[in-house]
C-alpha cells in the first residue's frame, strides 16, 4: 500500500511540475488529477490543497535546478568563472524547446501572494541564488558584493523571463552583460 501511495504522489507531483511550468499555476484540480491519472480523492488524501501540491512540486524541483545552475563546491574555477558559467548554462537551457523561464520566478509572479506555500518555496530558492552571487562576489573581491548580487539577480530573472516568454534569445547577451557588471565591480 505504501508503494501505491508513493507512486500516486510521484505521478501527481510530476504532473503538477509539468503543468504548472507549461501552463501556469491556474491549472484546475480536475486537469491536474486527470493528467496524473489520480482521483481527486487520492490527491486530497495526500495533500490538503492544490496550493500544497504546487509547493511540493516546486520543492521537488530544487535539487535538479540548483545542480544545473550552481557549480559544485569542489569546482576549482574562480568566482568570476563560476558566475559566468551559471549564465552560460542559463543561455544553453533557454534554447530548449520547452523552456518557459525560471519556474520559481514564474510562481512568484503568478501567485502574487507572499504567504502562499509555493511563494515561500520559490522565494527561498531565489534568496539562495542571490546568496551564491553575493558569496562569489565577496570571494572575487567585488567592491560592493551585495549590490553586484542584486544586479546579477536582475539580469538572471530578466533574462529568464524574456527568454521564457519567447521575446529574447539569450545567445551571449547575458554573459556579455554579466561580464560588464563583473568588470565594473572589480570581481576577479
Amino acid at each position: 500500500m505504501a508503494t501505491d501511495k508513493a507512486s500516486t504522489k510521484d505521478r501527481l507531483l510530476d504532473a503538477a511540475a509539468e503543468l504548472f511550468y507549461r501552463d501556469g499555476v491556474s491549472i484546475g484540480v480536475e486537469a491536474l488529477c486527470r493528467s496524473a491519472g489520480v482521483s481527486k480523492r487520492s490527491m486530497y488524501q495526500l495533500f490538503a490543497s492544490k496550493d500544497e501540491v504546487l509547493a511540493a512540486s516546486l520543492e521537488r524541483r530544487i535539487p535538479a535546478y540548483e545542480a544545473l545552475l550552481v557549480p559544485a563546491v569542489t569546482d576549482a574555477a574562480t568566482p568570476r568563472e563560476r558566475i559566468l558559467g551559471l549564465f552560460e548554462r542559463l543561455e544553453q537551457g533557454s534554447v530548449e524547446p520547452d523552456y518557459r523561464g525560471c519556474p520559481f520566478l514564474a510562481a512568484l509572479v503568478e501567485l502574487k501572494d507572499p504567504e502562499h506555500p509555493a511563494s515561500t518555496v520559490a522565494r527561498t530558492v531565489k534568496e539562495r541564488l542571490q546568496a551564491f552571487f553575493r558569496e562569489q562576489a565577496e570571494q572575487g573581491g567585488a567592491r560592493d558584493p551585495e549590490l553586484l548580487a542584486r544586479q546579477l539577480m536582475l539580469v538572471f530573472d530578466g533574462a529568464s523571463a524574456r527568454a521564457g516568454a519567447g521575446i529574447e534569445t539569450l545567445d551571449g547577451l547575458t554573459t556579455a552583460t554579466v561580464t560588464a557588471l563583473l568588470d565594473a565591480s572589480g570581481t576577479k
